[in-house]
């Protein structure tokens, strides 16, 4: 499949243009070497794929968009359809094809080709239809882009982490699955809402597992710096716990909801991932509830990615917080490790 970039032949035989329509000033020097050129590439351009690629674009973050897909016709339209916004989008190369050789010299590539997640199917569900469709995507990707950093967000994306992290053979630090990031925006949200305040004021994480095993922390919550909980505590104000079981539930199953209303999620994910590569590439060092390798930290065994509140640079992994949490969240966050390690040990890898 050929692919369209921005050219300045537009004369007779593909005469160069830009010769003529610019005059240089003299006394110049090369460009800078310190001048950064940022490529992102988008594999998969599902509904995800194209809300990443979309937010990407709206908020600047590259200087270059690849995208990839196994559907040619799709890819180029695609494409096109983004190249035809040039005018009204910051200033960005963007190029298709299928051929893994158009991602060459990527600094963040995002994963989201996979099979779509069927109304009231579990994410686990999903693992093996994807684990094979990956070992023709992580490979190529990892030949051309050595240096990179990888963004899984197909699902099941812990489990789809540990096999990129495998396949690709990068250390941890490069290896990140989009994880409970989303999952803690609702749950910001959610507690907002029944608060009745700003959901940027909420300082609130659900951890383990992106799934039905999640793990919602709530003795690090709190409002424009005030821990709620303690603070309950303090006042003597009763609460009861099933309240915030429910909110948390709302959160493990809001997804569901949302594909069985639309079929698919897209600009949730696509605002969250976009949010992960903001921090990652302009190295903002922020903290994200990310997948990453979790072993060693609470008690956790065996090479195992789920979401832990993470500082996340240029670099990708700069460390992991030490969030003091409750026996009960340990415990919980122990068991949802197990889970997830349960089904990897089904892929012999």
């Amino acid at each position: 499949m050929h692919h369209s970039a921005s050219a300045s032949s537009l004369g007779p035989g593909g005469l160069d243009l830009s010769q003529a329509f610019f005059k240089p000033i003299q006394n110049t020097a090369s460009p800078s070497s310190t001048k950064r050129h940022t490529k992102v590439s988008v594999i998969g351009v599902g509904n995800v794929g194209m809300a990443i690629a979309q937010t990407i674009l709206t908020q600047d973050l590259a200087d270059e968009l690849a995208l990839i897909d196994a559907k040619a016709d799709k890819l180029r339209g695609e494409m096109l359809d983004l190249q035809h916004a040039a005018a009204f989008l910051p200033r960005t190369k963007i190029v298709a094809s299928v051929d893994y050789a158009v991602t060459v010299g990527s600094d963040l590539c995002i994963v989201t080709a996979g099979a779509r997640q069927n109304p009231g199917e579990s994410r686990l569900n999903l693992l093996q239809r994807n684990v094979a469709l990956f070992s023709h995507i992580i490979p190529p990707l990892a030949k051309y882009s050595p240096d990179s950093i990888l963004l899984i967000v197909s699902n099941p994306v812990d489990v789809l982490t540990y096999v990129s992290w495998k396949m690709s053979g990068f250390p941890s630090n490069r290896v990140i699955g989009s994880g409970t990031n989303l999952d803690s925006s609702r749950f910001r949200f959610l507690i907002a809402d029944h608060l009745d305040v700003n959901a940027q004021d909420v300082q609130a994480y659900i951890v383990g597992e992106h799934g039905d095993s999640s793990v919602a922390l709530w003795s690090t919550i709190s409002i424009g710096g005030v821990p709620v909980l303690s603070f309950l505590e303090k006042q003597q104000i009763a609460y009861e716990k099933e309240t915030l079981e429910n909110i948390h539930k709302a959160v493990v199953e809001s997804a569901y909801e949302v594909i069985s209303l639309k079929g698919y999620t897209s600009w949730a994910i696509g605002y969250s991932v976009a949010n992960l590569a903001r921090s990652l590439l302009r190295d903002q060092r922020k903290i994200h509830p990310v997948s990453v390798l979790a072993k060693g930290f609470y008690g956790i065994d065996g090479d195992v990615f789920l979401s832990l509140p993470t500082q996340l640079g240029r670099g990708g992994v700069l460390g992991v917080t030490n969030i003091h949490l409750t026996d009960e969240e340990m415990e919980r966050l122990r068991e949802s490790a197990k889970t997830i390690l349960e089904v990897q040990s089904q892929l012999g890898m």
